[in-house]
C-alpha cells in the first residue's frame, strides 16, 4: 500500500489498513514523496494543481511496485490512468469547512480587513463573496504547518477541512462554515482506496461504503462536466437521505462577485443520470463559462 508521508495521509492509510486486516487481508506500507510534498513555496495551481499529490504514486502502481494507494478523494483528478480504479471509498467523515482562529470567531465576526489563509481557489472565492473586505492570503503546508502559521500570528484565521482536524485528533478553536454559504469541495471528507485492476481491486472492494460512493460519484460527475481543475472555484456537495440525494453545486468567479448554483434532490436509484442532468443545468446557467474564465485569468496572472 502506498501513501504520502504526511501525518494526515498516514493516518488515513492506517484507517484503510485496519479495515483490510479486519477482513484478513495482509498489507505492507510504502511511503512515497510526491511533488506536492517537495514544492511548498508556491500556490497549488502554480505547480500542476489537482493531482499534485497523486501522480508519483500512480506511476509506482502502474509500474507494479504498489498494488493499492490511499488518498483524500478530493485530491484525485477526475480522469484516472487506465489500469487504476477507485476500488473502495471509506465511510465519509465531515465534508464541512471550518474557520480556525485563536478565539473561534465566526466568519461574520471577523474584523474588517482581517487576513485569512487558504490555498483553495474555491474557499477564497466563497470568502470574498461572503466578506469582500477580507484579505485572502495563500496558505501552504501540511495540517500541522498550517496550524503553526496561525499560531505564529501570520493570519487572523485560516480555513481547513473539519475531517482532517478530526482524523488527527486536534482541538483548535473554530467556527463551522455554513454549507449553504460555503458549499464544500467535491469529495471532501471521503477517503479513496485506489487499486490496480484485477485481484487488488477485488480485495479492496470488500471495504467499500456504498452510501459514500453514491454521494462521491454524484459530486465527481459534476466536477467532470464543468471541467473543475484546481484553479476553478467550484463546489459540489451531495447528501444521501433514503431514496433521495440532495445536491448543491456552484461555480464562482475568482473574486466571488458572480456565481451560479443548483440545489435540488435527485433519485438515489439513478444517481449518475440525475447528477448529469444537474451538471447540464449548471452549464446552461453559465457554469462552464465561469470555469473557463477562471482558467484564463489564472493563466495570465
Amino acid at each position: 500500500m502506498g501513501s504520502r508521508g504526511s501525518p494526515l495521509a498516514l493516518r488515513q492509510t492506517r484507517t484503510a489498513i485496519t479495515l483490510l486486516e479486519g477482513m484478513g487481508i495482509g498489507t505492507e506500507l510504502k511511503v512515497v514523496k510526491t511533488k506536492g510534498d517537495h514544492v511548498l513555496d508556491l500556490p497549488l495551481h502554480r505547480v500542476s494543481g489537482r493531482g499534485l499529490f497523486v501522480k508519483e504514486i500512480d506511476d509506482l502502481m502502474l509500474a507494479g511496485e504498489i498494488d493499492v494507494a490511499v488518498h483524500s478523494m478530493k485530491d484525485l483528478p477526475s480522469k484516472r490512468p487506465e489500469g487504476l480504479v477507485i476500488g473502495a471509498i471509506l465511510p465519509r467523515d465531515s465534508p464541512l469547512d471550518v474557520l480556525v482562529s485563536d478565539d473561534g470567531v465566526s466568519i461574520d465576526g471577523l474584523e474588517e480587513g482581517a487576513v485569512v489563509g487558504t490555498c483553495s481557489m474555491r474557499r477564497a472565492a466563497q470568502l470574498r463573496r461572503a466578506r469582500p473586505d477580507l484579505v485572502i492570503e495563500s496558505l501552504r503546508g501540511n495540517l500541522e504547518t498550517r496550524l503553526r502559521k496561525l499560531e505564529e500570528g501570520r493570519y487572523r484565521a485560516i480555513v481547513l477541512a473539519l475531517a482532517g482536524i478530526e482524523r488527527m485528533g486536534y482541538h483548535p478553536s473554530y467556527a463551522v462554515l455554513d454549507p449553504e454559504r460555503f458549499v464544500p469541495s467535491a469529495n471532501q471528507g471521503a477517503i479513496a482506496v485506489v487499486a490496480t485492476e484485477g485481484r487488488a481491486e477485488e480485495l479492496v472492494h470488500e471495504i467499500d461504503h456504498p452510501p459514500t460512493r453514491k454521494e462521491a460519484e454524484c459530486e465527481r460527475v459534476i466536477l467532470e462536466e464543468i471541467g473543475g481543475s484546481c484553479v476553478v472555484p467550484m463546489a459540489a456537495f451531495a447528501r444521501l437521505d433514503g431514496e433521495e440525494i440532495s445536491v448543491m453545486a456552484e461555480v464562482l468567479s475568482l473574486d466571488g462577485s458572480r456565481y451560479v448554483r443548483v440545489d435540488e434532490p435527485i433519485s438515489s436509484a439513478d444517481h449518475l443520470r440525475g447528477a448529469r442532468e444537474l451538471s447540464r443545468r449548471l452549464v446552461a446557467m453559465g457554469g462552464r463559462d465561469l470555469a473557463e474564465e477562471a482558467v484564463r485569468e489564472v493563466g495570465s496572472d
